[in-house]
């Protein structure tokens, strides 16, 4: 199993624990985080998409610029781009940054944002458009031969580009929590990414999405996982600062959901569901984190020393995950933190366990 880290990068300091302030925009600070991720060994990025934010392909282009190895995983939300230009735009991107491009697609669980762009979709239907919208990229991006398409949602004619992506594709990352997203993610996923939770529920979503793989005789998708490690040298210490961390949460965070106390999304409702259940769960996982936010986007902690984070990681591993988002609540110097104090010990285990046995 070829496991990988995962961070996630902002166009300017944001954290759940302080108050939003400073330009929408800092680009000292893009470029600091950039290299932090890169020097530090991280081997992907996911750039976030939100229709108030920054531009996400805009920002997925800086940040590869800015760097050597690191890929960029970028969130995109179908509906918004027409899939033929979406198909031309990634492969440029691919291009120019010699093949480190990966898309996470986004069927979108909350009307409310889907609306400020327009989408007026019902759920089920945006899962479903977003399959056809997959499928229409792969096959563009597959060969520059013309094609047409008289799908559901998308109407063209003789398409064909020029550009086509490094590898003839791009990875393809599906999210969610719902039924109809571990459906799209079985079907047409390369990685479905998951929020944190305690290790059995992550492993029945992990078996649901295996199955609707198997339904169409596809490869399981690689499974990425989210966390916001909270890490000291020590347990103790850890949790001291797990303890700081949940008070500036308390003092500081401003919901961004219409009505947060009743989020739409199946994930959200989730977290919330694991944060009633109990605190703590399993070696290190922590929910205050995500009751605080009322399960805003990945919000699960695993609390603990380096060492300690590092084997609940491992866990994780163990259960079918290749994919490890870990991102603080302090972003940048916990991308340090992390890349130089926990990175480096999960991948030594991973390394022995790869160590021949001899009688």
């Amino acid at each position: 199993m070829a496991v990988e880290f995962v961070g996630m990068i902002g166009a300017s300091y944001y954290s759940e624990t302080a108050r939003p302030e400073g330009p929408a925009v800092d680009l000292g600070y893009l470029k600091r985080f950039a290299r932090a991720y890169d020097e530090g060994g991280f081997d992907w990025t996911l750039v976030p998409y939100a229709s108030a934010s920054p531009e996400a392909t805009q920002l997925a282009a800086a940040v590869l610029s800015r760097t050597e190895r690191l890929k960029v995983m970028l969130a995109h939300r179908p509906g918004v781009v027409f899939p033929t230009n979406a198909a031309r735009l990634f492969a440029t991107l691919d291009q120019l940054s010699e093949g480190r491009l990966g898309i996470h697609f986004l069927a979108g669980g909350n009307d409310t944002e889907q609306r400020r762009e327009g989408d007026y979709l019902a759920k089920d239907d945006r899962y479903a458009r977003a399959g056809e919208y997959i499928r229409i990229l792969r096959r563009a991006w597959a060969s520059s031969e013309p094609f047409d398409h008289d799908g559901t949602y998308y109407r063209f004619e003789n398409y064909a580009s020029s550009v086509l992506p490094v590898n003839r594709g791009l990875t393809v990352s599906v999210g969610g929590s719902s039924e109809a997203a571990y459906k799209l993610g079985g079907e047409e996923g390369d990685v479905f990414g998951l929020w944190g939770e305690p290790l059995a529920e992550t492993a029945q979503q992990i078996a649901s999405v295996n199955a609707y793989a198997d339904a169409v005789g596809r490869p399981h998708p690689r499974i990425w996982v989210s966390f916001r490690p909270i890490t000291a040298a020590t347990d103790e210490l850890a949790w001291e600062r797990a303890g700081r961390i949940l008070g500036g949460i308390k003092d500081n965070y401003v919901a961004k959901s219409v009505n947060p106390a009743a989020p739409q999304n199946v994930g959200s409702q989730r977290l919330l569901d694991v944060a009633a259940k109990g605190e703590r769960h399993d070696r290190a996982l922590w929910t205050p984190t995500a009751a605080a936010t009322s399960g805003a986007g990945s919000s699960t902690a695993l609390v603990g020393s380096y060492e300690t984070v590092a084997k609940a990681l491992l866990d994780y591993v163990d259960i079918g995950c290749e994919l490890l988002s870990i991102r603080g609540y302090d972003p940048l110097n916990d991308a340090v933190d992390l890349a130089r104090y926990v990175l480096p010990l999960v991948r030594q285990e991973l390394a022995h366990r790869r160590e021949p046995v001899h009688a």
